[in-house]
């Protein structure tokens, strides 16, 4: 008798499934936790440097020359992306 035939394997097998699913799922959901507050404090960073150092619309394109040539494998750092990050703070901080 093949094993991989058994009710007893293929129970053991769906269970093991089921808990490395859940276990992708919960890691993806880390991630893109983990992901969103770095995009959050990004954003705040932004808008308190701009607001403090003066530095206006030439932080965005500076910072994204610099994270893209630091993290080239992330594309979330081009110009229009951080001026998104910066809007996307503003609207749920409340702060204008």
């Amino acid at each position: 008798m093949e094993l991989n035939r058994t009710a007893a394997y293929q129970s053991w097998l769906a269970g093991l499934k089921d808990r490395i699913r859940v276990s992708q799922l919960r890691a993806a959901v880390r991630v893109n936790t983990e992901l969103m507050q770095v995009y959050w404090q990004l954003g705040r960073g932004i808008v308190e440097k701009q607001r403090e150092a003066g530095w206006g619309d030439a932080l965005i394109e500076q910072l994204s020359r610099d994270l893209s040539a630091a993290f080239p494998q992330v594309k979330g750092f081009s110009r229009t992306n951080l001026f998104y990050v910066r809007k996307w703070y503003l609207f749920y901080s409340g702060e204008r």
